[in-house]
This record gives C-alpha cells, structure tokens and sequence, in this order.
C-alpha cells in the first residue's frame, strides 16, 4: 500500500513519530500541502492520509488507486464524501481521541474567565505585587464556579466530560442535545432554556448544517446578561461578527474561542481587539499524549481496513 500523509506539520513537529504508519506499507510524508499540488501528490496513492486538506471532486482527479482516506481527525466536513462514495473510496474518522483533552481546556478557559491566572500572574512578573500596599491586592475580579449554571450544547463524549468536570466543582448542569439522553446530576432542556438560565454556555456539537453560526445576534441576546460563552467546537458554529458586538455591549461578561471559521487567524481580524475575549489557536485538542493516542487509532483504522473489516467509517 502508497500511503501519503498530506499535512503531517498538523499533527507533529517531530515530538510524536508517523513511523508506525510504515507497518503498511511506503509512506510519502508531506508537512503541508496546497490545494493545487494535492492531485499530484496524489495521483499513485492507494491510501491518504490528512487531518484538514480539502479533498474533493477536483483536488482528486486522476488518484485512480485511490481507496481509502484516513483523517487525523474526528470532523470531515473537508472531504466531499458524496464523491468519495461514489468512486468506491472509503471514509475513517478518528473519534473519541481528544474527549479529555478537549473537556480540561475548555474548563481552562471558564477556569481563567473567573480566576485571572494569567493576568494576576502578569501583575507579579511585572512588579505589582512588590508595590502593591496589602498582602492580597484585589487587581482583577474573582468569582467561584460552584452554584454557577453551566449550559452545554451538544452532549457528545465531550459534552458528558465536561459535565462529569462541572459538576465536581458543584456546578448546576443543563444541556441541549438534538437527541435523547440521560445523565445523572444533568438536567437536559431546550435550547432556549438553556441560554436564558445559564451563567456559562459551551459549545460541543459538530458542524453542519443545524449549527451553523447557531450562534449570532439573535442566540447572544438570549442568553442571560453576562453570560461567559465558551466554543472548543467548530468556528462555524458561531457568527464572529455577532460575538464581537455582544461582547463589546456587554451583553456578555467574556467569551473564549479556541475555534475560528478561517484558520490560523486572517490578519485583518477584529477579534484580538474584542474587550473581555480569549483566543486560544485550535489547541484544545492537542496534548502529546492526546495526538500519540490519535495516530494509534489512524493506524488501527488502516490495519481493519487492510483485513477488510473497516471501523470508523464515515460514508457508509
């Protein structure tokens, strides 16, 4: 098996190994790829593997060998999979690879919003502390999470970690999920329940077209007044340009993005010069131990589907 890895830079910089994926076969690693050289690059391969490069009815003409796509990711909303289907090429996703890496920064992020870390850190650095005039300066506010309501959109594996974690710190749960579910010590509402009683608003659902931009103008105003909105999720769940507005009138307390629409971050954003607004580049999910686990189940995924028994298929 020709197997190509198209964006390997997304995935390593040399501090976790692609070498297990050899076990299958020759390997041609590319750290990124445009889209122009893609059909190129992948004209002889029988296997690809990619984590965000758009794969579609273009960028995959003339891959005739082509079988399967492999993705360093849960999310394939970058592979035309009505093509893939049609040409007889199958779809894996990695999922559950980052459910605890993604519920402990999101809480670092509700974490920073109530506690200051970061800021009443920069105050020491820079000599705060050493002038101030009582032993505890009271710089920059501080509120508990305990008795807060938390309101989780989307109740997925990620969605229940985060739960498991708010209520630990004695948090009040409510969660909107399309489907059904049943959690104990989580009490599950519509979504506008939800935004009218919750203190904290995370996002956890996937990208398409029920979500997309769920979040704008008219979901910010009905969340309660200073309410923190947090999205780990997807960019596209939410409007940029209303978040911006609902936190520069204050009708949010703060927000915190890990996730934008356009990745990295266009230059001409306004989002860095948003009041009360944490940015975080799309690393919520990327703990070492988090991507050594990822390329194990990219490598499982390869070898069931070598055996004829392909697991994690997304186009079926």
């Amino acid at each position: 098996m020709k197997i190509v890895v198209l964006d390997a830079q997304t995935i390593t910089k040399g501090d976790v190994s692609l070498e297990p994926l050899s076990h299958f076969g020759e390997v041609v690693t590319y750290n990124l790829t445009k889209f122009e050289e893609i059909s190129e690059r992948v004209k002889d391969a029988d296997a690809v593997i990619c984590n965000k490069t758009l794969l579609n009815k273009e960028s995959l003409k003339g891959a005739d060998n082509l079988k399967y796509i492999g993705l360093f990711a849960t999310g394939y909303n970058n592979i035309d999979i009505d093509y893939c289907s049609e040409k007889g090429i199958t779809v894996c996703n990695a999922g559950s690879y980052s459910t605890n890496a993604v519920a402990q920064h999101t809480f670092a992020l509700i974490l920073e919003h109530y506690s200051n870390v970061g800021r009443y850190n920069e105050f020491c650095h820079n000599g705060g502390w050493q002038t101030a005039e009582t032993f505890s300066p009271f710089v920059f506010p501080l509120n508990e999470v305990a008795d807060k309501t938390i309101g989780i959109v989307g109740f997925g594996a990620i969605g229940q970690a985060v739960a498991k974690i708010a209520l630990a710190f004695n948090m009040k749960v409510l969660a909107y999920n399309r489907s059904n579910k049943a959690f104990e010590g989580v009490e599950f509402v519509t979504l506008d329940t939800l935004l009218e009683n919750s203190d904290i608003v995370t996002v956890h659902c996937p990208l398409n077209a029920d979500s997309n931009e769920m979040f704008n103008k008219n979901t910010f105003s009905k969340m309660k007044k200073g309410a923190f909105f947090v999205n780990t999720a997807r960019g596209g769940v939410m409007n940029e340009s209303d978040l911006i507005d609902a936190l520069n009138s204050e009708q949010l307390s703060g927000a915190a993005v890990d996730v934008l629409s356009i990745e990295p971050m266009n230059k001409d954003s306004q989002l860095p010069h948003t009041k009360n607004l944490l940015i975080s580049p799309h690393i919520a999910w990327a703990p070492i131990e988090t991507r050594e686990r990822l390329i194990h189940i990219v490598c499982d995924n390869i070898d069931c589907f070598a055996k004829g028994k392909p697991k994690n298929v997304v186009n079926k």
